[in-house]
């Protein structure tokens, strides 16, 4: 009978467990789910660089070949995009049919909630046991999964079928595996993370900075640890092996198809033998600051009308650099919207002029511009928002709706930041991606808000710690007030 007893109170009990563990986790990924879903119902959308990537994945399935289609039907081999998201949408087209992107969007739901819970466990494992209390591990851990999951920059990715959600995915996953490699150096985590870092990098060329910032933390996962010498250099050089073959495959076919070195994917996504159009690049780069420049002007050309009216008055620094800019503008939209390689040389002097008569603006002030546009600037790329969203007088409600999302993303940079200063586990390495991708940034002529999202799982776990400590110190301080505690 006693035995009986303590059995059904060890039952009673371990269910009073569940019950909020269940809560926890479900009610967040319930909230979760209603929030993606509105997002696929109210703005999936299939163009631009999804029908590129979908064209390549066909032809893969139907043809066995990496190519594009031309007007004719007739396929071009092609190396503008790395071959990571064909592939994922190969394997969608299989399963759910051809060209039904919206399975894949759904497939992308999927997985924005696992990565959400694969941040929430990183969060709790970043916070040092021999400081921090189970509560407050308990506490960081439900704090990240509901900044994630209730994150609309992230979550409005899901409605388009492009590489940001399943990169997203693997940089959460990498950071899970780095961090239980870290308690656990063994092959599960090894494997694991190596699979991560490979697949970010196969999704998109800076996917690699993940494998530059995370892997020297990874290695620290061997001190104190009885691991023998001759099996860490096994598991490393094994991990190496596996995570370059895909790479040295690519090449291998780039140079057999091309006969061009080319492990990634070009910068400017050409082909080899199409014009990248230097002149063009460098010119842009000497006034290009915002978004709004990048949609009137920069995706425009070529193949569509260059608009003087549209430029910023930073463009030109003379009324002599105003007139060539519109004759350039002028010949190039009478030569069918073509960069001749003579419009494009013009474009080149011009550059010069402006980089010599300023070129603390070209080498300085533009480029931290256009990063502080990408970190700063309202996320409202993705929902139906005119461009001119801080004109008031326009559009009242987009005006403030936008200011909204410019608050919102304000406050999880300045919860990373504080994350930061608290210096959990693995902070430096969180950092170090965070400025990598920062640096790399700089590069750019034409600026991209979605270029920052791959930093937001560093926020959402560095947040997390921020608001569990908090959380945390508030009980900490009632209890010691003599303030009872909520059950």
């Amino acid at each position: 009978m006693e035995a009986a007893s303590e059995s059904q109170f060890k039952s009673v009990t371990f269910l009073k467990g569940l019950v909020p563990s269940v809560l926890q986790v479900g009610l967040p990924l319930a909230a979760g789910l209603v929030l993606r879903a509105w997002m696929l119902k109210n703005l999936f959308e299939v163009n631009g660089d999804t029908l590129i990537y979908g064209g390549i994945a066909k032809n893969l399935l139907l043809h066995g070949r990496y190519a594009l289609s031309g007007a004719n039907g007739e396929l071009y081999p092609t190396l503008i995009r790395l071959p990571g998201y064909p592939l994922f949408l190969a394997l969608c087209f299989r399963l759910f049919g051809m060209e039904n992107y919206f399975a894949v969007a759904c497939v992308q739901v999927v997985l924005d909630l696992a990565a959400c819970v694969l941040l929430a466990s990183f969060a709790r494992r970043i916070m040092s046991p021999a400081h921090q209390s189970a509560a407050m591990q308990s506490a960081a851990m439900r704090v990240t999964l509901w900044l994630a999951i209730l994150c609309p920059f992230t979550a409005s990715y899901v409605a388009f079928p492009l590489t940001e959600t399943p990169t997203l995915f693997m940089l959460a996953l990498a950071m899970r595996s780095m961090a239980g490699f870290h308690d656990h150096p063994g092959w599960k985590n090894a494997l694991c993370f190596t699979f991560a870092v490979c697949s970010a990098s196969l999704l998109r060329p800076d996917g690699a900075l993940a494998a530059v910032a995370f892997a020297p933390a990874l290695m620290t996962g061997f001190s104190g640890t009885h691991v023998t010498l001759s099996k860490r250099i096994r598991m490393v050089s094994v991990c190496i092996v596996l995570a370059l073959l895909p790479f040295a495959a690519w090449t291998w076919r780039n140079w057999e198809t091309f006969h061009v070195f080319q492990p990634l994917a070009p910068r400017l996504a050409t082909d080899p033998g199409e014009a990248t159009n230097p002149g063009w690049e460098r010119w842009v780069k000497t006034w290009c600051l915002d978004f709004v420049s990048t949609y009137q002007i920069y995706w425009n050309v070529p193949d569509d009308t260059l608009e003087v009216s549209r430029l910023p008055t930073r463009a030109f620094d003379t009324p002599a650099q105003y007139a060539e800019t519109a004759d350039l503008a002028r010949d190039y939209n009478t030569h069918g919207y073509d960069l001749t390689p003579e419009i494009d040389a013009r474009f080149e002097r011009l550059a010069e002029e402006r980089i010599a008569a300023h070129p603390l603006r070209y080498y300085i002030w533009l480029p931290l511009g256009r990063m502080a546009d990408m970190w700063l600037r309202p996320r409202v790329e993705n929902l139906p928002i005119d461009l001119d969203w801080w004109v008031y007088a326009h559009h009242r409600a987009e005006t403030r709706f936008s200011w909204f999302y410019a608050a919102l993303n304000a406050v999880y940079l300045l919860l990373g930041i504080a994350g930061l200063c608290l210096r959990p586990r693995f902070w430096g390495a969180l950092l170090a991606y965070m400025l990598l991708r920062s640096a790399l940034l700089l590069t750019i002529e034409a600026p991209e808000a979605r270029y920052t999202i791959e930093c937001f799982p560093m926020l959402f776990a560095l947040g997390g710690v921020t608001l569990g400590a908090i959380f945390e110190k508030c009980k900490g301080s009632k209890a010691s007030a003599g303030v009872p505690l909520s059950r």
